[in-house]
């Protein structure tokens, strides 16, 4: 089975995330979100507007979701990669070039974001 993560808050959820975690599922066969807390979005100085359990409540109800995990630190997803034996990391790629440092691990993805 190949295994993708992708990060994010994923607050005021939107056709953009959608078209994000299908094309992230699509890379593979099990797709884990791994979600931002309420407590890291507090430490980037970010303040959600649908708290982590409503956010994570929406994320598993779709169909390219198979794993919501919570983002606890910013420094985890190296210990996530190795922990749920994952293949791809799929991200938005307005973060181009910040997570190649994981390509030791696991292929990396850059996801071009939706317009509009």
């Amino acid at each position: 089975m190949k295994r993708v993560i992708t990060y994010g808050t994923y607050d005021l959820l939107h056709w953009g995330h959608i078209r994000l975690l299908k094309r992230a599922r699509a890379l593979g066969d099990y797709l884990i979100v791994a979600l931002s807390t309420d407590e890291i979005n507090e430490f980037k100085g970010k303040k959600a507007y649908h708290s982590y359990e409503e956010r994570k409540l929406m994320l598993e109800a779709i169909r390219y979701v198979d794993l919501v995990i919570p983002e606890n630190d910013w420094e985890q997803k190296r210990g996530d990669i190795v922990k749920f034996d994952v293949d791809v990391f799929a991200i938005g790629d307005d973060w181009e070039g910040k997570f190649d440092y994981l390509e030791d691990l696991c292929e990396v993805v850059y996801l071009p974001r939706t317009d509009g």
